[in-house]
Order: C-alpha cells, then sequence, then structure tokens
C-alpha cells in the first residue's frame, strides 16, 4: 500500500530530529570530555602551567567577549583592552581607596566599562571597515595615555595601583593558582553558555544578518546602528569584569598591561577561530598555550608561529572552526502547500503548450489558501482541461 505524501514528509521530518538530535548528543558528550580535561589538568599540571592555564583562561574570557562584537556583529574593533583597563582599575580603585570586596566591584566595573563604550562608540558606530579600526586603535592609546598621566590622581600614573586584595568566596580566599584556574574556567564556561544561548536568541540572529550584509538588514526592519551598539556595550561589559578578575589576580595593574599589542592579539585570536566560540577557545589556547609549550626555541618560535598563520591565511581563511549553517525544520502542512503549489506550477507551464480543440485552454483558476501565514498562491486547472490534456 504506497504512502501518502503526508505520511512520507511525517517521516523525513521524523528522521531529520532524529539526527539533529544525535549530533546533539555528540556535542554534549564531546563538551563532557573537554570538561574533564580542563579538571584534571591541575591535578597533573605543575604551577607554572596550572598559572599559563589561568592566562589562558583571562584571553579566552576577554576574546569571547570581543567576537560579540567582532565575530558575530562584524564590528572592527582592535581597542578592545580598553575596556579591559577600564574594569581592572575601577576595580583597583574601589579595593584600596573604598575597601569593597573583589566581587562586588565585578558588576561596578562592567557597567563602567559598559558605558564609557557606549559614549565613545554612539558617534563612530556608522563608520564601517578600516575607518572603524583605526578609530578604536585611538581609543586603546587613549586610554592608555590617560592612565599614565594619573588622571584626578587615583589611576598612579606608570607606577600603577598595588596592594589589591585577593578575592573572597563566601569566607574561602582565593589565592593560590589552582583557586584562579578554577574560578576563571568556571566562568568561561558560564560565558560560553550564555553567549551560546545569545546566538541562538533573535538578538543574535539579527547580529549575524547585520555581520552578512547589514544595507540588507535594513532593509528588513533592523536597526543596525541599535543592534550595533548594544553588541559593543555587551562586549565592553564582559571585558571590564573580566578585568576586574584580573586586577584581584595579580594584585598590581599598571597601565602596560593594557597596552596596543594585547588588543591585536585578541582581536587575531576571534579572526584565527572564525567567529565560533569553539574556535574562540582553540585558537585561544594557540595564540597563548603553544608559545609557552616551544619557549624552549625561543629563537624560532616566532618564525614558526608566522609561517604558520601564513599557511593558514591560504588555505584557510574563514578561520579553525567556522559558524556552521543553521538547519530549521519546515512545517509539514507547509511542505504539503509547496509540493502542491510546484506540481500545479509545472503542471500549467506543460498546458500552455497544449492545445485543445484548435485553441488554448482558458480554463484555469487561482486557488488562495485561507490562512494568512501561508502566502501560497497557485493555478490548478479545471476537470474539463484536465480531461482534454490527457487525451490529447
Amino acid at each position: 500500500m504506497s504512502q501518502t505524501y503526508s505520511q512520507k514528509s511525517s517521516q523525513k521530518s521524523q528522521g531529520f530530529l532524529a539526527r539533529c538530535t544525535a549530533g546533539a548528543g555528540k556535542r554534549m558528550f564531546f563538551y563532557a570530555i573537554l570538561i574533564l580535561i580542563f579538571s584534571l589538568v591541575p591535578a597533573i599540571g605543575s604551577p607554572y602551567w596550572i598559572d599559563v592555564g589561568v592566562n589562558i583562561g583571562f584571553y579566552t574570557l576577554l576574546s569571547l567577549s570581543l567576537n560579540v562584537i567582532l565575530g558575530q556583529a562584524g564590528i572592527f574593533n582592535m581597542g578592545h583592552m580598553a575596556f579591559c583597563a577600564i574594569g581592572a582599575y575601577t576595580t583597583a580603585i574601589l579595593n584600596t581607596v573604598y575597601h569593597w570586596p573583589i566581587f562586588w566591584t565585578m558588576p561596578l566595573a562592567g557597567c563602567f566599562a559598559a558605558f564609557f563604550a557606549a559614549i565613545v562608540a554612539r558617534p563612530i558606530i556608522h563608520l564601517r571597515g578600516d575607518y572603524l579600526l583605526i578609530v578604536t586603535i585611538g581609543i586603546v592609546e587613549i586610554v592608555r595615555i590617560a592612565l599614565l598621566n594619573d588622571i584626578f590622581g587615583l589611576t598612579g600614573g606608570s607606577n600603577g595601583i598595588f596592594g589589591i586584595s585577593r578575592p573572597v568566596f563566601f569566607g574561602f580566599r582565593i589565592v593560590r593558582p589552582i583557586h584562579f584556574y578554577y574560578l576563571v574556567w568556571g566562568l568561561v564556561g558560564v560565558s560560553y553558555l550564555l553567549f551560546y544561548m545569545m546566538r541562538r536568541s533573535r538578538f543574535g540572529r539579527a547580529l549575524n544578518y547585520i555581520k552578512t550584509d547589514d544595507v540588507a538588514a535594513e532593509g528588513c526592519g533592523i536597526d543596525v546602528a541599535r543592534y550595533k551598539l548594544l553588541a559593543f556595550v555587551l562586549g565592553a561589559f564582559w571585558a571590564g569584569m573580566t578585568g576586574s578578575l584580573f586586577a584581584a589576580k595579580m594584585t598590581t595593574i599598571a597601565p602596560e598591561s593594557f597596552s596596543f599589542m594585547e588588543s591585536c592579539i585578541l582581536f587575531a585570536v576571534v579572526i584565527l577561530g572564525g567567529g565560533s566560540q569553539l574556535g574562540v577557545l582553540v585558537s585561544a589556547f594557540i595564540f597563548i598555550g603553544l608559545p609557552e609549550i616551544f619557549r624552549e626555541f625561543n629563537d624560532f618560535r616566532m618564525l614558526l608561529f608566522g609561517l604558520a598563520m601564513m599557511l593558514m591565511m591560504i588555505w584557510r581563511p574563514q578561520g579553525l572552526l567556522p559558524v556552521l549553517p543553521r538547519l530549521y525544520t519546515v512545517p509539514e502542512k507547509l511542505q504539503i502547500a509547496k509540493k502542491s503549489a510546484e506540481s500545479a506550477w509545472h503542471f500549467f507551464q506543460y498546458s500552455i503548450w497544449v492545445r485543445f480543440s484548435g485553441a488554448w485552454s482558458p480554463s484555469m483558476i487561482w486557488l488562495f489558501p485561507l490562512r494568512a501565514t501561508a502566502s501560497w498562491g497557485w493555478l490548478v486547472p479545471t476537470a474539463p482541461a484536465r480531461r482534454r490534456c490527457l487525451t490529447a
């Protein structure tokens, strides 16, 4: 007994959902293995390599925040360390002068960085490409020079700020490198999950449209300037909180820690990663971890690193792990309507070339579905026309 089209379409939909479920299961298994590996690193590594892991975690957090601006919205920003510096100095001043606990200062540090981003980005958000890139380079240099000049007598000039206390979590004092390792990578996991959910939200889809073609996105009704500004502010907020944690880890900060070169490294991490969150994670390990592994070859490691980057630009310009296209399931009723429309259109194309009794058949009528959500319209021949067509 032959199956109807609706039954076949239902089976195809169920098969697609099964494949998606299997793919999600594989991804969850992969992430579980990744979490297990990162959890066991401190048990088998020396304090030096644990500290390297903390450093990789800081760069991963900053790169994930920059990925919202550069990887998702396509905004060229090479001054991201300016927001990290504002967050770090906010925490340092509140902790050393007003004796605020570190974790209390983190949201406020993010808010200060976001407020600064909103002020500086609003006049320049309409710029594109290299023009915006040059302006962001100027922003990070202005912030660094302002910190060197000891504005309002709070930043300490070139000496920076000393004596920042360690964070305390419910009475537990975070001092050792292994403590910071789990704290930083725990925040990396939370950030990864939040940014993943944001990418799949309406806001994330709007940023994807803007990155692909901002003119077409604006033509579809998306407020491009508003969404770009929101992406800039969100990335700056997360960078400010990361800077707060960096200040607590180092206990001393200076303007040299937030130079233009650090912004270049973050920019390269996001570009090499391909704009995806997993790509950013892998790229951060390549940029920060591999130079430490090959430190014995100090004279040649930068040469090999540059050669690897050249080969990447030639053979994989889209990055290590670019964002995969999203797949959507089509409702069964729409599939049936689409199939009916295609069949009727093919029949209409055939019928206009077949003569009925020496004349072209006028017996074609328009039928429109009554549902407001479906805009299908197609031509369907009447029964006499079908009979004459079959016997012609």
